[in-house]
C-alpha cells in the first residue's frame, strides 16, 4: 500500500521476540506488526487479562506515554489460540463453544503443543476454568503435527493458532471461548510518530479490513500453495482495494 503511493520500503523479515520492538525505539524501524497480548504482556509486563478492547485502550495509552509510539487501529483479526475439534465432531454434537465440549469430552484424546503445556495461559489454567476430565494424559507433540493428528482421528482436541490455513481446509471447527479464558492477539500495527503521516492512508483502509477466516485463507496460501507473500498480499490488495 505504502509503495502504491510512492513510498520507498525496505521489508525486514524474522525479528523474533522484542527486536521490533527495540528497533522501533532505536529508530531504526518505522513500523511493525504485532498483537495486542503479546504487546501487553511481553512489552508492558502486564498480567493478562481477556478483554480485547480493554487491552487495546491500556496498549495503545501506555505505549504513546511510555515510548511516544503509536498503535495503529485493529486490522480486523486476531491469532489467539484456537481449540479446535473436527468439524463432524462439532456438526454431529452442535458444537459451538469450549463449554458444549466438556460433557462429552471425558474420553477424548487431547494433544497441545510444548507452548501449550508449559505457559501460564496454557493447558492448567484452561482445563480448570472450563472443568475438563479428561481420563487419559493429553499427548504433547509438536504443533504442527496436532493439526493432521486431530483429522485422522489420532486425537480429539488440540489447541492450534486461529489463523492457521489448515483449520478450513482439514474441516477442522474452532470451539469459541465461552468463558474468554485466553488473552486477545488482536493485530495491530506499531509506529513511530514520525513516520504516521505516511501510514495513516493505509491503516484507515486497513482498520477492520481482514477477518480471521481471511487471513487463514491468505496463510494458507502461502503454506499449503506455496506462493510468496508478496504476490498473495498484492492480490488481496487488488481485489479489496480495486
Amino acid at each position: 500500500m505504502l509503495e502504491k503511493q510512492g513510498v520507498a520500503v525496505q521489508r525486514n523479515f524474522e525479528l523474533g521476540g522484542n527486536v521490533p520492538h527495540n528497533s522501533l525505539i532505536s529508530n531504526q524501524l518505522d513500523v511493525y506488526p504485532e498483537y495486542t497480548g503479546t504487546a501487553y504482556t511481553s512489552i508492558l509486563k502486564h498480567k493478562p487479562i481477556t478483554d480485547p478492547q480493554a487491552v487495546y485502550d491500556q496498549t495503545k495509552d501506555e505505549y504513546a506515554k511510555n515510548f511516544d509510539l503509536l498503535v495503529s487501529p485493529q486490522l480486523g483479526f486476531a491469532n489467539d489460540f484456537a481449540i479446535l475439534v473436527r468439524g463432524e465432531v462439532a456438526r454431529k454434537n452442535n458444537l459451538k463453544t469450549i463449554s458444549d465440549a466438556v460433557p462429552i469430552a471425558r474420553e477424548w484424546q487431547a494433544g497441545f503443543g510444548q507452548d501449550f503445556m508449559s505457559r501460564e495461559d496454557g493447558y492448567r489454567g484452561f482445563v480448570k476454568a472450563y472443568g475438563f476430565q479428561f481420563s487419559r494424559q493429553p499427548r504433547e507433540m509438536d504443533l504442527s503435527l496436532t493439526y493432521r493428528a486431530l483429522q485422522s482421528g489420532e486425537l480429539d482436541i488440540i489447541a492450534g493458532n486461529s489463523t492457521d490455513g489448515l483449520i478450513p481446509v482439514l474441516d477442522l471447527f474452532q470451539l469459541n471461548d465461552d468463558r474468554h479464558y485466553f488473552p486477545p492477539y488482536q493485530a495491530v500495527y506499531i509506529a513511530r510518530n514520525d513516520a504516521v503521516e505516511a501510514l495513516s492512508d493505509a491503516f484507515a483502509k486497513l482498520e477492520n479490513a481482514i477477518s480471521t477466516d481471511d487471513m487463514r485463507k491468505l496463510n494458507y496460501e502461502v503454506d499449503g500453495n506455496k506462493r510468496s507473500p508478496k504476490e498473495v498480499a498484492e492480490k488481496w490488495l487488488s481485489e479489496k482495494f480495486p
